[in-house]
């Protein structure tokens, strides 16, 4: 227990200088010696830093033992880099951080240890291309023979995206954040973060103190720690500059391996994918049974048939005609995303109203969805 607070109060100190406190807690065999060490000995080792130095020789150890004990009446806890559950991976880091906040209803080195780990990145505002395709990597990871944890940032767009495909595919997933462990950043994702808590292997993760507020700079050491506790990152969608390509960068620093997900040569939210890929700085995802076997995940049995196995099943209640259209009209929509109802009765040649009708139906069923322009998209099923 000691340690843990010794180790809050230095992740306080060095927070957006991890180095320091890491090397300091390395020199004295734990968080706990730090606090015993003298002014001379601190000075000695934080030169040009006295104010550090001062800090810890000033800091108020009675504050930090009341937040753990609340971190523990609440159900949470901290994680200090000296403690045997603090993430292997995230360890390997040149700065990771002194400790870890940690929220979850399993023990972890449940969390941690016993998956691969892999990070989906991507902007907030994504398409229906990059949610199809993020919704589809994930379903294609959830079938290989090591099903891994998804690691992503809990923002809108890709990161929730990522979070729910997760675990409606079964697979656990870890949501780092950019606020204090007893907060979630957006407020509209704490029905998704009270899921994480209920589903075996989730966990939600901050380096930062409680009651902490989202500001920007935040954001840099939230996506240090996705990077850092993934053996893999894949980008799905990200203009030239954003959060999912820094994210990228941390990866490379960190000798991961990086994927990203060609788009549109004129699609402003594929530039960055493709800059990535252009520059031979990650590798571009075109084969999902391809993607999970350089992850060295195994084999993938997912059916590349499935949509249309899953449209087939449905229409077994229908009478053969109407049963032969609704298929046609889900294939063609497959085939050409965003597709307009306009566009559908050119391609399958049927009536505006028999493709009203079909689309009317695979929307009700959950196997597309359809916009206020009338385009058409499939969802993951």
């Amino acid at each position: 227990m000691e340690e843990k607070i010794c180790a809050i109060a230095l992740n306080r100190i060095f927070g957006f200088n991890p180095v320091s406190g890491v090397a300091l807690i390395s020199n004295f065999g734990s968080a706990t010696a730090v606090f015993g060490a003298s002014e001379e000995q601190l000075q000695d080792l934080l030169r040009g830093r006295p104010d550090q130095a001062s800090a810890i020789l000033t800091e108020d150890l009675d504050r930090d033992r009341d937040e753990y004990e609340k971190l523990v009446d609440g159900g949470l806890d901290f994680i200090p880099i000296t403690d045997e559950d603090y993430p292997s991976l995230l360890k390997e880091c040149n700065d990771p951080p002194v400790g870890l906040y940690y929220r979850s209803g399993s023990p972890p080195e449940k969390v941690f240890e016993s998956r691969p780990a892999v990070a989906i990145v991507g902007t907030r505002n994504m398409t229906p291309y990059g949610k199809y395709w993020c919704t589809e990597i994930v379903r294609a990871l959830s079938a290989a023979a090591k099903k891994p944890v998804i690691v992503s940032g809990m923002a809108y767009g890709t990161d929730f995206t990522a979070h729910s495909a997760a675990i409606g595919c079964g697979l656990p997933t870890i949501g780092v954040l950019p606020t204090g462990i007893d907060d979630v950043y957006p407020l509209r994702h704490e029905p998704l973060a009270r899921l994480m808590d209920e589903t075996d292997g989730c966990a939600l993760v901050t380096d930062y103190p409680p009651k902490t507020n989202p500001l920007a700079i935040n954001f840099i050491r939230r996506n240090r720690i996705i990077a850092g506790l993934s053996s893999a990152v894949i980008l799905t969608e990200s203009k030239i500059k954003g959060g999912g390509m820094l994210t990228m960068r941390f990866a490379s620093d960190y000798f991961r391996d990086v994927f990203a997900l060609p788009g549109r040569v004129d699609d402003v939210c594929s530039q960055g994918c493709n800059l990535l890929i252009r520059n031979k700085l990650a590798e571009p995802i075109t084969d999902l049974e391809d993607l999970v076997s350089k992850l060295g995940l195994g084999f993938n049995t997912r059916s590349k048939a499935s949509f249309r196995e899953a449209v087939e099943i449905k229409c077994a209640s229908l009478d053969r005609q109407k049963a032969a259209g609704v298929l046609s009209t889900a294939m063609a929509i497959k085939a050409e995303r965003g597709v307009s109802l306009n566009e559908l009765t050119e391609r399958t040649g049927f009536s505006f109203a028999e493709v009203a009708s079909f689309t009317a139906l695979l929307e009700t069923w959950g196997f597309i969805s359809i916009d206020l322009l009338q385009r058409c998209s499939v969802n993951s099923i």
